[in-house]
């Protein structure tokens, strides 16, 4: 399986990483840096040439703006090892970056996440997966609860990350093209 993902702008990354390591530090919580980049998931997919995906991936950068998205609070998906995580807030933005990237895929993907269809895609920032446990939870929450966090991102690329043994790293980052795109009509225009 494949993530398609955007990376968060150095800044950011830089914030979620401390928070990241602090949780590792303070509770030992490691496996969310199995993805070294912070990010959000559009999808996770199988397809069948990564050639084709890159291509498709690569038109929608083109003709993307980049735009900003905030996140506020923290989540919790629960289960016998519960994630926590940031919430991004859906702009109309997002929602049609998500859009235009499932319908670019779509043709390409021998399979899919549940989870990121429309009506179920919770785009977040991962701080804790896979080695937290029920007891944790209130230790964790506790701590995470003394800052907020409430960040302003930049969304300017797509990326594909890929696992490679016990990592995901980027396999293609993709940045957004349609702001350039507008400059030569502009320029027309005032030229007229």
């Amino acid at each position: 399986m494949l993530a398609i993902t955007s990376l968060l702008n150095p800044h950011s990354a830089d914030r979620i990483n401390r928070i990241i390591k602090s949780l590792e530090t303070e509770f030992g919580l490691d496996d969310v840096q199995a993805t070294p980049d912070p990010h959000l998931t559009y999808q996770l997919a199988g397809v069948r040439k990564l050639s084709l995906l890159k291509k498709v991936l690569r038109d929608v950068a083109r003709t993307t703006k980049p735009f900003t998205a905030f996140t506020t609070g923290l989540g919790l998906f629960p289960g016998p090892n519960p994630v926590i995580y940031i919430p991004v807030l859906r702009s109309d933005a997002l929602n049609q970056l998500h859009h235009r990237i499932r319908t670019a895929t779509a043709p390409l993907c021998l399979r899919t996440d549940k989870f990121s269809g429309p009506d179920c895609w919770l785009p977040h920032i991962s701080l804790a997966l896979h080695d937290t446990t029920p007891e944790l939870l209130g230790p964790v929450l506790q701590y995470l609860n003394q800052q907020t966090f409430n960040m302003r991102l930049l969304i300017n690329n797509i990326t594909i990350l890929r696992q490679q043994e016990e990592l995901f790293v980027q396999e293609k980052c993709f940045t957004f093209e349609g702001h350039k795109r507008e400059t030569a009509p502009d320029l027309f225009q005032q030229l007229a």
